[in-house]
């Protein structure tokens, strides 16, 4: 019993002995001139390259529900073009223009880029969250420094939801037949 009650306090001791002891410093880095170089207070998000074409536009493609947009960026007077027509005709409604137009206003850059942009598939409200989807991608391709502003409000993810399927037995996904008790 006094062995184990030794090599208790042997180890107790060795614990205190073990705190008590400095801790050895990481070695100091010089450069080649000798000088310590200066360490960034933060680490930095490595900055992405920019991705253009041979026509030097920013290509994405957007998506939301069934509707799939082909987007392409470059530099103008804010022109915006849906399938060949302007946004005002395309998209009649105020509210579908204004979230086409948000990426632009996340990144202020309101009015210097023009878009040309293809939908397929989907309404009117699907497509023009594939526009503002495609318009996010494309801008952050053109303009690598927006991806921060953008991405945080949320313009990057795509919005995966979709209309939920119909079911055998139902009259549409989840909703019964009229119930008839007679």
């Amino acid at each position: 019993m006094s062995d184990n009650r030794q090599s208790l306090s042997d180890l107790a001791a060795l614990t205190g002995a073990a705190a008590a002891a400095p801790k050895p410093e990481a070695p100091a880095y010089t450069s080649d001139a000798g000088v310590a170089p200066e360490v960034p207070a933060e680490p930095t998000a490595p900055l992405r390259e920019q991705i253009l074409d041979a026509q030097g536009r920013a290509y994405a493609t957007g998506r939301r529900k069934d509707a799939v947009a082909r987007v392409w960026l470059k530099p103008g007077t804010g022109k915006i073009t849906i399938n060949g027509r302007d946004q005002e005709v395309y998209f009649a409604r105020p509210t579908l223009r204004l979230v086409i137009n948000q990426p632009f206003d996340i990144a202020e850059r309101t009015g210097q880029y023009d878009v040309v942009a293809t939908v397929k598939g989907g309404g009117l409200s699907g497509q023009a969250g594939a526009v503002k989807h495609g318009i996010a991608q494309a801008l952050t391709r053109y303009e690598p420094v927006l991806r921060t502003p953008v991405k945080r409000a949320g313009f990057l993810t795509r919005d995966s939801r979709a209309v939920e399927r119909k079911k055998y037995g139902k009259a549409k996904a989840r909703r019964s037949f009229q119930f008839s008790k007679r």
